[in-house]
């Protein structure tokens, strides 16, 4: 089959940083409007939509990004639970890192590789979304530790997580870190920077954000999500070079 990811361009980060913030807007607005029945309801979305992604044998954009955008919420809608247990927020980014770790260990040991631009079978697409889904979770312990146990606040953590994530870019162009590294790492740096964002736009006065209503934010998440991808439909500007090289190796 195909590549089954999209190229790793300027909008492919711009979309992912978006999806995380919808995922936390959207999962504030459900859950308060219709209640945990709907963490169920969106479990299932989530495994419909990754089902249809695993299925496929090329990439498309908007089942890709649909895929994503799932993770992101019913993955922030997962990640309420340990709050809820009483679990403290630096025992889940520990376990979410034993979690990362071990997932590209295997993927390492099983591939020898963990390159996020050779996802051509069905056990490295397997792979691939399991490190999405395991990093997902640590971007959002981090995310969590910052605004709530260091007490940065969701816009001082959204800058903070802004800066961080010109770090791996920057190590990669200046200072020869590998790009598979390098990607990975700020894959799980864009988690806690939309969220953080998010969260500040829809969070109360009272505690320095926005006030706005958490459906209006995801609208406003979801929208610019929809005009990127329009875009990318029409341009292809995500899939041009892995249709040169769809095997074409990351460096």
């Amino acid at each position: 089959m195909g590549n089954k990811v999209p190229e790793v361009t300027a909008f492919f980060w711009l979309v992912k940083v978006l999806s995380t913030g919808l995922g936390e807007a959207a999962s504030d607005a459900l859950v308060r409007r219709v209640g945990p029945i709907v963490v169920a309801l969106v479990a299932i979305a989530f495994v419909v939509a990754l089902r249809a992604q695993l299925r496929a044998d090329r990439y498309v954009a908007w089942r890709y990004w649909s895929t994503v955008g799932l993770v992101a919420v019913f993955g922030t809608m997962a990640a309420d639970v340990p709050h809820a247990l009483g679990i403290p927020v630096w025992a889940t980014s520990l376990v979410s890192l034993l979690a990362v770790a071990a997932v590209f260990v295997a993927w390492y040991r099983s591939e020898g590789t963990v390159s996020f631009r050779s996802i051509t079978t069905r056990r490295r697409e397997g792979f691939y979304w399991t490190a999405v889904i395991s990093t997902f979770a640590l971007g959002t312990a981090v995310g969590d530790l910052t605004a709530e146990s260091w007490r940065l606040g969701n816009l001082v953590s959204g800058l903070v997580f802004y800066a961080l994530i010109a770090v791996p870019f920057v190590a990669h162009r200046r200072f020869g870190l590998g790009a598979i590294p390098a990607f990975w790492i700020a894959y799980v740096l864009t988690r806690p920077l939309g969220a953080s964002f998010a969260d500040w736009m829809g969070g109360p006065t009272s505690r320095n954000g926005l006030g706005i209503d958490t459906a209006l934010v995801a609208g406003l998440w979801a929208l610019a999500i929809a005009l990127v991808l329009g875009y990318l439909a029409i341009t292809r500007n995500d899939a041009l070079t892995r249709a040169k090289n769809p095997n074409a190796p990351a460096t």
